[in-house]
């Protein structure tokens, strides 16, 4: 028969401290075990050590009722007395005490869905790892191996308490996960995978250059790796019978368990906790660090973004509070039995205590009803499921995801305003919560269509060898949980309050521009069309070409510039630099007098007409700062004379002229994207600005390479695309208005003079 005594001069190895049951049982074996010592596995972290870790763990909210108990400068003191860090991991343990008694190995992945390497490295590994160590050691501990309830797989019944029935080899499954990646890594880097992604780069990042391409072929390529690795671990554990490679691994490392240890002769319990949820009574009721596995679906349900779910309303949701598994597993360590097999245990509500998946969706219904989440034009009303079934919810799901894409793609086409852009906001928005819906759905369904029952016989065994003494808080009975209790005034409370949901929020104050900060070392930089006028090349040309062209010439330019639209509208989709070298070649025969005489007439004052006073006001303030201000464009030169007072320099592109005529030539390669970039980082090398504390405007995606060069993005009146990544890098997004019909522009209240010296290649000198 069990017997069980309190853990008293025990020597206890464990691992997994830093995690969430580790916590609990360390904070466990502090606090109630007070004469055990204690060594813990725990690697370093950046510039972090071992030592380092504890004492930032001592401050976790799990020991602050037994520090208060005893006050923190004797709680440090026993800590220091007590807890030995071995600085290792869980594939390099080194060499262990030769006095161990009690090993209690709970380290793992937390992930369900993690590529197939890490997850076999983590848990098939770190078994290996720890139980080579244990045996290269002179200690024969009694070992409390914490698995999961969910390693029996895909299956459907009543599960024992007992080894587990397979014939897998874990060791040639192992081999084959480690050497997973360098197999996606070589088939990622063949032409048929790179194409695909070059392809895709080109389309959406082609116009920011051939580098912005590059980089985010490469980006794709390696998620492309991280999710070709995550399908290989899902796929090889659904071939084999189990749900993920969470689970698989889990199943492995057990066996490694029993392989390594047990059969050496040596004592081994496994315990294995079904979904582990916030603490009923220990160390205080609601204790949780960090979101669980049931908790991102209770609060995307509570955020409304589960409009229904394909799980099984009669099917058994199985969750176990977390000081009930520590208390178990603290119970299996003090055992006294005979070491002739290995003892399972089953810490699960499903067999005695039973939890319906309809009932906990009622329960979830009725907290987010009495206390809904607050929403910015209210509050969120949470939905009803009906529990159609995984098939309907499928088709619902494919289908809202197809619209959604349609209507990105429609937006996609449309000029780029305010509206717009909150409509892509919109769309964005739906994607995300189908994301939501669809990872939920991938990942819970094995877990919400369960048809298993957890068999916990040899758990309520366990239970009833506790000494007749023990403190209620000290027990795993599951009979104990009401659920209505746990739920409404225990468990969710406490997620709601990690997210701080229902946190006060200060009244919403006035914004107000911020100051620019006054420093010497820093550039503003400002592109022209689209940023500070509302115009482009095409109709600065239109302009220029209104107040040239003979009347004879008339109809046949119109015809050629129509005729030539779709040629341009392809190359500005394609390369920026493009565009310009083709739109550019209309200027052929254009007199470089004649332009000079309308820019500071008719085409000037047009040209002021489309200015955005909320820019100039912007370029102002950056002056008032003492900051460089730059204004660069693609345009040339020759058109740019308005802007000269406004601007400590103006960087612009030149023609090339023959007798004072335009051949229709660029002089300079033309000045955007990566190339803008290139002389930015050029520019700011040589004249020793600070790029981290500088500032830049601009409003195409071909802006994006050289906008990401500064501290201080600025995306004015973006393109979609340019829009995308903005949202994405946390940029600011300005709305800049063209100049009404009344409205003044600002004047610059201060004339710079260029320094001419050294000038740069595409420099126009400010007057």
């Amino acid at each position: 028969m069990t017997t069980i005594t309190a853990l008293t001069n025990e020597h206890v190895f464990l691992t997994g401290a830093t995690g969430f049951v580790g916590q609990a049982i360390l904070e466990r074996l502090l606090s109630s075990h007070p004469d055990t010592r204690i060594s813990i596995l725990v690697r370093g972290k950046g510039s972090t050590t071992g030592e380092g870790r504890l004492t930032n763990l001592m401050r976790k909210p799990v020991f602050g009722k037994w520090m208060e108990s005893i006050g923190k400068e004797e709680a440090l003191a026993q800590v220091a007395r007590r807890v030995t860090v071995i600085e290792g991991s869980l594939t390099d343990v080194g060499t262990l005490p030769d006095d161990i008694d009690v090993v209690i190995h709970g380290a793992s992945t937390v992930s369900f869905d993690p590529p197939i390497d890490e997850a076999f490295d983590t848990n098939v590994g770190g078994a290996n790892g720890i139980y080579s160590a244990l045996l290269a050691s002179k200690s024969r501990p009694h070992v409390v191996h914490i698995s999961t309830a969910y390693v029996g797989g895909i299956r459907k019944g009543i599960v024992p308490e007992a080894s587990l029935v397979h014939d897998v080899d874990w060791r040639a499954e192992y081999d084959a996960a480690r050497t997973a990646r360098s197999r996606v890594e070589f088939e990622s880097r063949q032409p048929e995978a790179l194409r695909a992604q070059l392809t895709a780069a080109k389309a959406r990042h082609g116009k920011a250059g051939p580098q912005a391409v590059a980089q985010f072929t490469e980006a794709a390529r390696a998620e492309w790796v991280h999710d070709r690795l995550v399908d290989y671990g899902r796929m090889r554990a659904e071939s084999l019978g189990w749900t993920d490679v969470y689970t698989l691994t889990k199943a492995f490392a057990e066996r490694v368990a029993e392989e390594m240890w047990a059969q050496a002769g040596h004592r081994l319990s496994v315990v294995r906790p079904s979904i582990i949820e916030s603490a009923l009574r220990h160390p205080f009721p609601g204790w949780i660090d960090g979101f669980k596995v049931a908790d991102p679906l209770i609060l995307a349900y509570g955020r409304g973004q589960l409009p229904d779910f394909p799980g099984l309303p009669d099917s058994i949701l199985d969750v176990i509070p977390v000081d009930f598994v520590v208390n178990a597993a603290l119970a299996a360590a003090a055992t006294k039995s005979d070491p002739e097999a290995p003892k399972y245990y089953h810490v699960s509500s499903g067999a005695s205590n039973p939890l319906p998946f309809h009932r906990m969706y009622e329960n979830v219904n009725a907290y987010f009803t009495a206390n809904p989440l607050p929403a910015e034009d209210g509050e969120i009303a949470v939905p009803l499921w009906r529990f159609p079934g995984g098939l309907k919810v499928e088709k619902a799901l494919v289908k809202r995801e197809r619209q959604a894409a349609r209507a990105e793609g429609v937006i996609a086409k449309l000029p780029t305003t305010p509206r717009t852009r909150r409509w892509l906001d919109d769309v964005k928005s739906g994607q995300h919560q189908l994301e939501v819906l669809r990872g939920f759905t991938n990942l819970y369904r094995a877990y919400v269509q369960t048809e298993i029952i957890f068999d916990d016989a040899n758990t309520r065994e366990l239970l009833a060898s506790l000494p007749a003494t023990s403190e209620e808080s000290a027990r795993f009975d599951v009979t104990d949980i009401d659920w209505e209790t746990y739920f409404q005034q225990v468990h969710f409370p406490a997620i709601t309050t990690l997210t701080r949901a229902f946190a006060n929020r200060p009244a919403a104050k006035a914004r107000t521009a911020k100051k620019l900060p006054e420093r010497t070392d820093v550039v503003a930089v400002f592109d022209l069309e689209g940023t500070v006028v509302d115009s482009n090349l095409v109709k600065q040309y239109l302009l220029l070409w209104g107040g040239t062209v003979p009347r004879s010439k008339v109809v046949h330019d119109l015809a050629d510039f129509t005729f030539s639209l779709r040629k341009y509208v392809r190359a500005e989709r394609r390369d920026r630099g493009e565009f310009i070298r083709t739109f550019m070649r209309r200027y052929e025969g254009f007199k470089v007098a004649e332009i000079e005489r309308m820019v500071r007439g008719s085409f000037g004052r047009a040209m002021m007409r489309r200015v955005m006073p909320d820019a100039l006001r912007r370029v102002q303030e950056h002056r008032d700062a003492g900051h460089r201000t730059i204004l660069v464009t693609g345009t040339m030169d020759l058109v740019v004379t308005p802007f000269l007072p406004y601007f400590d320099e103006v960087i612009a592109g030149r023609m090339h002229e023959r007798d004072g005529v335009l051949t229709g030539f660029l002089a300079d390669p033309p000045l955007v994207d990566e190339a803008r970039a290139a002389w930015l980082l050029h520019y700011t090398d040589q004249h020793g600005f600070n790029l981290s504390q500088s500032y830049g405007y601009g409003d195409s995606h071909a802006d994006m390479r050289w906008l990401q060069l500064l501290g201080h993005a600025n995306a004015v009146n973006p393109d979609v695309n340019l829009y995308k990544h903005a949202q994405e890098k946390r940029w600011n997004v300005l709305d800049w208005k063209r100049r009404s019909p009344n409205s003044r522009i600002p004047r610059p209240r201060a004339a710079a003079t260029a320094n001419t010296e050294g000038e740069e290649q595409n420099s126009t000198p400010s007057s």
